[in-house]
């Protein structure tokens, strides 16, 4: 087998610039925007989003979750508080995002400490959720050490038969939300000359400068 030369990939950025003209003066209006952008593009799972956490000796650990909502000036997503990002966020409640559109050559960066939704809006958001993630949420323990597949699906099984067609909300799952304090946009150009724009929240106004790439 021929080595991957992972050296020689290479993509030149060529679809369009970033300016400070063209850009929002309120970063969450402006990520709106790009985010339409993505959608529009029927980019597959536009909302998925690198979510990276830190441990208690602050080993950090990343991984992709869900969009769900920019609600109160924030990134709404939902898990179980009990998985290691959940665990990591009770001792550490700060968290940084990062959502990449290839195909836009765009690139968002958030930011910022972490609250739990309230829970009536966990509550409203798990009802809309299809019934059978419903019931998996109550058969998962997640990122616990399980022996094999067959015990998550006879959980599953439990699960059904335990809850029917109506499962309440877990006391052990629900909503976070990112307040950002900094949120980056990057547009790749050529020459790997690429725009970068940074807000930063300070005294409650948001003040804007461009970085070197």
């Amino acid at each position: 087998m021929t080595p991957l030369d992972l050296a020689d990939l290479r993509q030149e950025y060529m679809r369009a610039g970033f300016s400070e003209t063209d850009a929002h003066v309120d970063p969450l209006q402006q990520f709106e925007r790009w985010m339409q952008d993505a959608v529009n593009a029927s980019l597959p799972m536009p909302n998925a989003m690198t979510l990276a956490t830190a441990g208690a000796g602050g080993t950090p650990s990343a991984r992709v979750v869900l969009l769900k909502g920019l609600e109160g000036d924030g990134f709404v997503f939902y898990t179980n508080y009990e998985s290691r990002k959940g665990r990591e966020l009770a001792l550490q409640p700060e968290a940084c995002l990062v959502f990449l559109w290839t195909a836009l050559e765009r690139q968002v960066r958030v930011e910022g400490r972490v609250e739990r939704m309230p829970a009536a809006d966990s509550d409203a958001y798990w009802r809309s959720r299809p019934l059978g993630a419903r019931h998996s949420a109550w058969a998962s323990a997640q990122s616990a050490t399980v022996p094999d597949r067959g015990t998550l699906e006879a959980a599953l099984e439990r699960a059904r038969a335990r809850y029917g067609d109506d499962p309440p909300r877990p006391p052990h799952w629900g909503g976070y939300r990112v307040m950002p304090q900094r949120i980056e946009f990057w547009q790749g150009r050529a020459d790997r000359l690429h725009d970068r724009l940074l807000y930063r929240l300070e005294g409650g106004a948001w003040l804007r400068a461009r970085l070197a790439p």
